[in-house]
């Protein structure tokens, strides 16, 4: 990073980048400096240093852990991007968990029985499509619900389900071939127009360039963005966590980022080209 911290914030905000941080060298306190302070959105990938290395420094570990990475990988002589690429697009393990995590990581603090409701409404968000549904299977009512997040100064329960469901048919697309019209079945969307006009509406992007555009933390970082925009998010969390409202309302990130060093952007290319074809018969709802 030649830059240094503007070059971090202007070329990490595009959508699918990916931060590389390379532990050959060790961590030294300007690596660690880039890597704490990197903008929301931006994914880390770790490349581990050899093994004798790491049994020699074993706080390195513990760094990492610290650092959210996105996925680790061992040693490698040579960065292959299309390896970058597997990491940056593998599903989480843990959806939700996952969610509840990133928000930690922004400086969202929420109190532990708040995280149980917003892992369980990121759940049920792969069955249930109503928040009539989805109270009733948490065994409250709809007001009851919707008051636990207003207080604590949250998006309302209906975001969060929707939000659980659009990093789902995201990361559905990332991860196969099929069209945009046979995601939205799958989730739920009577055809691909639905999930496309609400995937604009309340991430700001299209299925085609979330496709196109690696990882699933950007996604997040747009809708948290949009929320702060609309008042969904109290400014409280905001300021905390340095979400960026523009004023005048939502605007549609960049479709496309150039690299900087230490950055990969997280378009797919070469081999994942081969989707190229079908998003073209889905363009239209795309």
């Amino acid at each position: 990073m030649e830059g240094g911290k503007e070059q971090l914030k202007a070329e990490g905000r595009k959508p699918g980048s990916a931060l590389i941080w390379v532990l050959d060298g060790g961590a030294t306190e300007s690596d660690r400096n880039i890597v704490e302070q990197r903008p929301g959105g931006l994914a880390l990938i770790v490349i581990l240093p050899q093994v004798a290395d790491l049994a020699n420094d074993p706080t390195i570990l513990h760094l990492i852990e610290a650092c959210r990475p996105h996925g680790i990988l061992p040693f490698h002589e040579r960065l292959a991007e299309r390896e970058l690429a597997q990491v940056l697009k593998r599903p989480p393990d843990d959806l939700s968990a996952s969610v509840t995590d990133y928000l930690a990581w922004r400086g969202i603090r929420i109190d532990r029985d708040t995280v149980h409701l917003i892992r369980r409404t990121i759940d049920k968000s792969a069955d249930l499509r109503s928040i009539s549904s989805l109270a009733r299977s948490m065994y409250v009512s709809r007001r009851a619900l919707g008051r636990r997040f207003s207080s604590r100064g949250l998006p309302v329960p209906s975001h969060w389900l929707h939000l659980g469901r659009l990093l789902r048919v995201a990361i559905k697309l990332q991860n196969s071939r099929d069209s945009i019209f046979s995601v939205a079945y799958e989730f739920g969307y009577p055809d691909g127009f639905s999930v496309s006009n609400q995937m604009a509406r309340i991430v700001g992007v299209r299925p085609h360039e979330a496709r196109k555009q690696l990882g699933w933390e950007w996604l997040m970082e747009g809708w948290l963005r949009r929320e702060a925009e609309s008042g969904g998010l109290a400014p409280d969390h905001s300021r905390v966590s340095g979400i960026e409202s523009r004023p005048g309302g939502a605007k549609k990130p960049r479709r496309r980022g150039r690299r900087g060093v230490g950055i990969k952007g997280g378009q797919a290319g070469g081999a994942e080209g081969g989707r190229a074809a079908d998003d073209k018969r889905g363009r239209t709802a795309g």
